[in-house]
């Protein structure tokens, strides 16, 4: 017995109703999940450490837990070391990754498909399997405990190469010859015309550059071992293991000081990371 063609349109629709709901339910459970830690946190630091586990509407406010924590461990000094760290890495690969891409996309030399293929072998090495040699490479080069040690292993980033050769071969080949019979030196084509017209690439690589060496732990907390030289990862770590104990409201206080110069520019650039994104094929 065959269906009528209004009865299947009719199922058809209930089954992509029913499977819409779904992903909707799923999505929600999942951010509610991924957000429940944050939104603890968040109440424990503005609320008196005996609100910790009563979740009381009338509870007080107050920063203090913040004060405290500030007080306690040199903050200031971990912020000056991250932002150091995370804006040199970001300029030497920006610069770096920059005249690689082009080479790899636009000129011709011997051994070019071999030197790519070794760049894209890179991506699939994971950075904590080179731990041991880093380290040994950092102190034969006297640069242990030192913020240089910490970006060093980090400033030429093949996932970068990859990005920016990939936007690079999509920029029209008759610009590189308008450009050059008007006299404009290599250098100069690089800076006039791919940098303009990869940007929303370079603005997509930096924000992944900048989240993930600002939140960067295992590497930092080998390379280093004075607080001259401690990124925030590193101090909250010892913070919350040997100068506040288990007092989870200082704790999370120093967390969300941590974080909150992430979080604010997520929150003020959402679009633009999404659109940073999709444009450059970030997946």
């Amino acid at each position: 017995m065959s269906l009528s063609p209004t009865l299947i349109a009719t199922r058809r629709s209930d089954r992509i109703d029913f499977d819409r709901r779904l992903f909707v339910t799923a999505a929600w459970t999942l951010a509610i999940i991924w957000i429940l830690p944050l939104a603890y946190a968040v109440w424990t630091a503005f609320h008196p450490a005996i609100y910790e586990t009563r979740f009381t509407l009338t509870a007080p406010l107050t920063l203090e837990n913040f004060t405290d924590a500030w007080s306690q461990a040199p903050f200031a000094r971990y912020f000056l070391n991250t932002a150091i760290l995370v804006s040199s890495i970001l300029v030497v690969q920006l610069v770096v990754c920059t005249l690689a891409a082009f080479a790899f996309a636009r000129l011709q030399f011997p051994g070019k498909g071999l030197l790519f293929t070794l760049v894209l072998i890179q991506l699939m090495v994971m950075p904590d399997v080179l731990l041991v040699q880093n380290y040994k490479m950092m102190r034969n080069l006297g640069l242990v405990d030192t913020i240089l040690a910490i970006g060093l292993p980090y400033m030429a980033s093949g996932f970068a190469i990859f990005l920016l050769r990939q936007t690079y071969m999509t920029i029209p080949k008759e610009l590189d010859d308008a450009a050059r019979v008007e006299g404009v030196s290599l250098l100069g084509l690089i800076w006039r015309v791919y940098v303009p017209l990869a940007k929303p690439t370079y603005l997509a690589f930096g924000l992944v550059s900048v989240s993930s060496h600002w939140n960067n732990f295992l590497w930092p907390l080998i390379i280093t071992n004075s607080v001259e030289t401690r990124p925030l990862t590193v101090g909250l770590s010892v913070f919350a293991t040997t100068d506040s104990g288990v007092e989870w409201a200082v704790i999370n206080a120093a967390t969300l000081l941590t974080s909150a110069p992430l979080l604010i520019g997520f929150l003020l650039f959402q679009r633009q990371f999404v659109q940073s994104f999709m444009r450059a094929g970030i997946k």
